[in-house]
């Protein structure tokens, strides 16, 4: 692979990664400001505490992006390997 080629793939997986996490980050924040704002909402109208429940099904979400996004990132270097030990295995082949 040429210089060019290879700085253009790591430009690309690197773009990748970073799109990865700033997704993560945007949902986090969002998560963050949408409930303090159900809190107020709650606390204001003194109405039991159900900004719990939003709070509670939407973090289940968020940890489940959460995972995923970082368990793709750091598992990247596995598929990796996989993907050479697949092409090797595909070579041997008659």
């Amino acid at each position: 692979m040429n210089d060019t080629a290879e700085t253009y793939d790591i430009e690309a997986r690197a773009r990748r990664r970073v799109n990865m996490k700033m997704g993560f980050y945007t949902h986090a924040l969002v998560y963050v400001l949408v409930n303090l704002g159900l809190f107020a909402i709650n606390t204001v109208t003194g109405r039991g505490q159900w900004h719990f429940w939003p709070l509670l099904g939407w973090g289940v979400g968020l940890a489940i992006h959460g995972i995923v996004t970082f368990l793709n990132l750091h598992g990247e270097g596995f598929r990796e390997r996989m993907l050479a030990d697949e092409i090797e295995r595909l070579r041997r082949k008659p």
